[in-house]
């Protein structure tokens, strides 16, 4: 399905998505992207519906096109402070401000934000699939989360975060058996031991 640039008829308007809610390791990554009018990408999409090459090749696209681009991320330890659901409004808040362009208006991929100030927006499900800047901020906030993802693997290896990007697969839980979890680790997460693996 060929998607829409944009939600609004602002110019300036910047879509809004994140990475890793659902981990049980590493930080939440958001990304903002404000795409020029003219913009048109035949393979861009949701993130999900793409592999890790075809994400890869369509990223030097964004960044070589885009009016304005950022990448906000918050830590594990800052997750348990405020819970994931503020932690990603913080990382949503954070790509925003650190635009290099205003943005006049946010689209934001879901059904729940935390108004940004003096910037109107609207919550959109599904919006990945739907309009090419929030496509395109998908793919920015997947692909520099699996990059953090596999650097943070050199270090503890034992969790196969370079395959399953701190996601709760079997090995994953396993590994978090076998070793205890570690510092990158969600510890407010409900994944305590015993865990239940699958």
């Amino acid at each position: 399905m060929k998607l829409d640039l944009s939600y609004s008829s602002y110019t300036c308007e910047a879509g809004v998505d994140e990475a890793g809610r659902g981990c049980l390791a590493g930080p939440v990554v958001a990304a903002a992207v404000i795409l020029p009018i003219t913009f048109t990408h035949e393979q861009l999409t949701d993130s999900k519906k793409l592999t890790h090459q075809q994400r890869i090749r369509i990223r030097t696209d964004i960044l070589a096109e885009a009016i304005a681009w950022n990448v906000g991320m918050i830590s594990a330890p800052r997750i348990d402070q405020v819970n994931i659901l503020n932690a990603t409004y913080e990382a949503m808040h954070e790509a925003i401000s650190g635009l290099t362009t205003p943005a006049e208006f946010l689209s934001i991929d879901g059904n729940r934000f935390r108004p940004y100030p003096s910037i109107p927006h609207a919550c959109i499900i599904k919006g990945d699939g739907k309009y090419l800047n929030i496509a395109a901020a998908s793919i920015l906030a997947k692909t520099y989360r699996d990059d953090i993802m596999q650097m943070l693997g050199q270090e503890y290896p034992m969790y196969g975060w370079e395959s399953n990007k701190g996601y709760p697969t079997k090995k994953h839980k396993e590994a978090i058996r076998d070793h205890g979890p570690c510092r990158y680790h969600r510890m407010s997460f409900n994944w305590q031991l015993p865990l239940t693996l699958f």
